[in-house]
């Protein structure tokens, strides 16, 4: 760690230890005040400083200054849970926030991180560090590690770290053995909501929900939060995880997700996480199956919800969708226009600080997840703390998530099925015509995804608190896929070049009944796989894309790397690897599809760059998986609404996707192709990316 900023990334490092405790590899300890320390260890503040000086090779000076009041963070326990949907928790991890974007330099916010560390809950200062290290110029292009090694209880098997504190005891470093996680460790094959388990539990799917919403905060100061288009954002990155989530489900014989819209009635879907908190030293709780949305009266969260409350707001926001208006804290009309409609809705039903009406349209998405979280206590009677669905870091890994976001993506459908169809005019790129377009995967026929199980080793020492040093190693078996590229051959039939966006989507082909989908339908199925500018010279063209290239996707190694290795050296690589964090994981692009190979239908467009061009400069700039998360401090790279050309009802006399297609577009038939096999780690020699299989 050259740069001297990158030191504040050490308070990453075992975070229910105390700071005084050297950290990482490399034994760093933080040389702190003797005002610094907490107050049980005032009376003893030199035998604890003492204690390691054997065990650290180097010592980091913090300065001593004037603390902000941290009053509103500190009335939360330590070691406590944390939800950031919960209204009262935010609000401190706003004050936190509020507090580190607040010093004047660095120095100054190293030493104030320092100090909060061990005085404040241990999920909100890593929560609160990654949103002022994310957004502060000082420290805006540092990597954070990713959660998965900071707290590796929130994405595996809680039995797994019995056994890895016993490695670590017992086994010296470079003798460990990878702890392998069996792949069903949550239910077995009677639950059959346990076939798409593989996709709910998936370690970079998760990532990428907690690190999405690090990127893109709720609630913080207003030029953290009021980011370019976010609210549209948010209806996009979550319905695109509802049309996979489909996609798996009818993969494996499931039907599509059914919306979480009737409160009253039973939620028959249950799940048991099999997770620990090592930091809270709690078990996470299950919901049984049957279990039903209550009225939650907990004092000791400070929440207060009747049912009737997300009602109330549900209705509401129905209103303002068919009158076209929304109302906002000084009972002025905010038009729900064609373009910027989407964006007040986004923020509306989330609802962050820039909501035009909180008081009038609620807390609604965040609030259902507090009301499915704490369903099997509502009142706090037996003690119980939040479910998975309290938290956005493994709230995907519950069934019930993509029911309750199947009612949240109907409200925002609701007001897109009020937008005009979009017209021949504005679908038809004048000029260009697609004539063909393949997908080409090494060893299969054209047109043919493969599909596998892979095996992958995250390090679990960072998170593994009062254990001895070195490299923990967990193995997760995960869907991959072999690498691919698509091949479109394309006419310009003018005289000069043109521009244009390569928009590739992908659907199943058929529904539960094993029918052609209507359009109406399909549209919401469509799958963002990638999306690139292209430059036509006259006659014709062929252009290939690399499934690795895609623009929702991070690279594999970013979900499954530890950051302390192979990481960018400098310069812009290095300033905007943490952004690139925010991505869907490339391991995760394709779906499942089946033994016998699953049809889909790939739709391939080359739309007009008059109506797509940002003019922006984006030298340098992370564009990994902008489709999803945007690019940092830019504007997001497309003018058209996000979804485009699916996210309008069809015009006049489209019933199908065939009678949709104009001739800038181009349908194919695909298959994908599983294969029961499981192929051993990368670093074990095997390249999952370049398999073939015959």
């Amino acid at each position: 760690m050259s740069n001297p900023n990158t030191n504040i990334l050490y308070l990453f490092d075992r975070p229910a230890e105390p700071v005084f405790v050297p950290k990482g590899e490399k034994k760093v300890a933080f040389d702190i005040p003797a005002s610094y320390l907490m107050d049980k260890y005032q009376n003893i503040a030199v035998d604890v400083i003492n204690r390691f000086a054997d065990d650290t090779d180097s010592k980091l000076p913090i300065r001593e200054i004037r603390i902000p009041d941290i009053s509103l963070p500190l009335t939360l326990d330590r070691r406590a849970p944390f939800s950031l949907f919960l209204p009262s928790h935010r609000k401190m991890a706003a004050r936190l926030i509020e507090v580190f974007m607040g010093m004047r330099t660095y120095d100054d916010f190293l030493s104030a991180s320092v100090y909060c560390r061990d005085r404040v809950n241990t999920n909100m200062f890593i929560y609160c560090l990654s949103v002022a290290i994310l957004h502060r110029p000082d420290t805006k292009n540092l990597p954070i590690p990713p959660l998965s090694e900071v707290f590796p209880e929130k994405f595996m098997d809680s039995s797994i770290f019995a056994r890895a504190k016993e490695e670590a005891n017992l086994v010296p470093t470079g003798s460990r053995q990878p702890i392998v996680i069996p792949k069903d460790y949550t239910a077995s094959d009677l639950d059959e909501e346990h076939r798409v388990a593989y996709f709910r539990e998936d370690l970079g799917i998760n990532l990428h929900h907690w690190h999405w919403h690090l990127v893109y905060p709720f609630e913080a100061a207003r030029e953290i939060v009021d980011k370019d288009r976010r609210g549209e954002l948010f209806y996009y990155m979550h319905q695109q995880i509802m049309a996979r989530y489909n996609l798996e489900r009818l993969c494996n014989n499931l039907p599509r997700v059914k919306r979480l819209n009737n409160w009253q009635d039973p939620i028959p879907e249950g799940y048991f996480p099999k997770l620990d908190s090592l930091v809270a030293s709690r078990t996470w709780p299950a919901r049984t199956a049957g279990s039903t949305l209550k009225d939650i009266n907990r004092q000791v969260d400070q929440v207060n919800l009747d049912i009737q409350d997300l009602a109330r707001w549900r209705d509401r926001i129905f209103n303002a969708i068919h009158e076209g208006v929304v109302k906002d804290s000084r009972e002025q009309r905010v038009e729900l226009t064609e373009n910027e409609g989407i964006n007040v809705l986004g923020n509306m039903i989330e609802a962050s600080i820039l909501s035009p009406n909180r008081n009038l349209y609620g807390d609604m998405h965040n609030m259902g997840h507090v009301a499915i979280s704490f369903c099997h206590d509502p009142d706090h009677r037996y003690l119980e703390s939040f479910g998975v669905m309290g938290d956005s870091a493994t709230a995907m890994r519950d069934p019930v998530f993509y029911r309750w976001h199947a009612f949240i993506d109907d409200i925002f459908q609701e007001h897109k099925s009020t937008l005009p169809a979009y017209s021949v005019q504005q679908l038809d790129y004048q000029g260009i015509r697609i004539t063909d377009v393949q997908v080409v995967t090494p060893s299969q026929p054209t047109n043919v995804f493969s599909t596998f199980w892979q095996q992958s080793d995250v390090d679990l020492s960072r998170g593994l608190d009062f254990t001895p040093r070195g490299a923990i190693l967990s193995r997760f078996t995960h869907l991959n896929h072999a690498q691919f590229k698509y091949r479109l051959a394309v006419n310009n039939q003018g005289n000069v070049a043109k521009m244009g966006t390569v928009r590739i989507f992908m659907a199943p082909k058929l529904d539960e009944r094993g029918l052609p989908f209507s359009f109406r339908d399909m549209k919401n199925l469509m799958i963002e796989m990638d999306k690139f500018t292209v430059t036509l010279r006259p006659g014709n063209n062929t252009i290939e894309r690399r499934s690795d290239e895609s623009s929702v996707t991070i690279p594999f190694e970013r979900t499954f790397r530890n950051l302390d290795e192979n990481r960018p050296i400098g310069g812009d690589s290095l300033a905007q690897f943490n952004f690139c964090g925010c991505g869907w994981p490339q391991h995760m692009l394709v779906g499942k599809g089946s033994k016998e190979g699953y049809p889909v239908t790939l739709f391939a467009m080359v739309s007009d760059i008059n109506g797509d061009r940002i003019t922006q400069d984006t030298e340098g700039a992370c564009n990994d998986a902008a489709s999803y998360c945007g690019i940092k401090d830019k504007k997001y790279p497309d003018a058209r609404s996000m979804g485009y050309p699916f996210d309008r009802i069809p015009r006049t006399g489209v019933d199908t996707i065939q009678q949709f297609i104009t001739g800038n577009m181009r349908l194919t038939d695909c298959m994908i192709r599983f294969n029961d096999i499981v192929v051993p780690p990368k670093n074990s020699g095997a390249d999952s990316n370049s398999l073939t299989f015959a």
